[in-house]
């Protein structure tokens, strides 16, 4: 479907090249002669083009409702459907990247009471520095708040350190009501099981094959990937580290998160805290899955000692 402004072209050039009258013109183009004249009486929007490009070039990976977002917080008084249209005849629509292939299974979600510290989540990402050397990053998330607790960056982390890390953690944020992670090896080791039982925190493995019964983390990573790994050259560990850090300030202070109605995940804490622990979206917990339970007569503390 050809639309008004393509007719206006069409007339303007059968007018200035052909010499017709803009009847004529219109009749051959079949386009009303009000259309024509049509003048618009949409504000100049130059400085929202300027802008929506800046914040496009910021945040590669953002789409028009989190630039909305955005814009909307410095002020901007424009609608969605604006932004929206702004944003398609600047050719700014993001590049979908192929997807995975997931395994997939039955998915139960763990009741849990929704405040913040009822659930963490806990997960590897993995990427290289520019020399080739591979890293890993040890993500911490809070299931309720979405916000990231810790990204520890590192060449190697063993069990130990990750009974380290979540000491430290549980020092300044409090003891979480649940754990949830994958069976890696370093979750599984002795040194874990030792942590478990001296702080006594549940801990709860998916089941093999299954990462999103683990689906916060994973989410997380998969963000985290999109919009820093795969955007960034790292030239060593202290440069990848600080560029984690700035983006996880980043994520946790700014970022809108469509799951708490695009507020960021420290605003939707306050929130929280600001209404005597009451969710927004009391339902949000039951969407995404977390971990089937353990089957009946399997104990816990049997299987990681089995483990190793």
């Amino acid at each position: 479907m050809v639309g008004p402004a393509v007719k206006r072209e069409a007339v303007a050039h059968l007018q200035a090249v052909m010499g017709l009258s803009e009847r004529r013109a219109c009749s051959l183009v079949d386009a009303d002669r009000k259309m024509i004249r049509y003048k618009s009486r949409r504000p100049p929007d130059a400085e929202l083009r300027a802008r929506l490009r800046e914040l496009a070039n910021e945040r590669k990976r953002f789409g028009y409702r989190r630039l909305f977002i955005l814009l909307r917080r410095e002020g901007e008084t424009s609608g969605v459907n604006r932004v929206h249209r702004i944003y398609r005849e600047e050719g700014l629509t993001v590049r979908k990247r192929r997807a995975r292939r997931r395994a997939i299974g039955t998915r139960a979600p763990i009741v849990v009471e929704a405040k913040p510290n009822a659930r963490w989540s806990l997960d590897f990402v993995h990427d290289q520095l520019a020399n080739g050397r591979r890293f890993r990053v040890l993500n911490i998330v809070d299931d309720v708040t979405r916000e990231c607790l810790a990204a520890i960056a590192d060449t190697s982390i063993s069990g130990r350190r990750v009974a380290r890390e979540l000491t430290a953690l549980i020092a300044w944020r409090g003891k979480p009501g649940l754990i949830v992670s994958d069976n890696g090896t370093e979750f599984t080791s002795n040194a874990m099981f030792a942590w478990q039982r001296e702080h006594e925190v549940a801990w709860h493995f998916i089941a093999r094959g299954k990462p999103m019964q683990n689906g916060f983390c994973e989410s997380f990573n998969g963000r985290m990937r999109d919009e820093l790994f795969n955007e960034s050259l790292f030239l060593g560990l202290d440069h990848a580290r600080e560029r984690i850090a700035h983006w996880i300030a980043d994520y946790n202070l700014r970022r809108p998160h469509s799951a708490l109605g695009y507020l960021t995940p420290a605003a939707y804490a306050a929130n929280f805290a600001a209404t005597g622990g009451r969710l927004r979206n009391p339902d949000q917990l039951r969407r995404p899955p977390v971990a089937t339970p353990a089957p009946h007569g399997v104990k816990i503390a049997e299987a990681l000692i089995a483990a190793g």
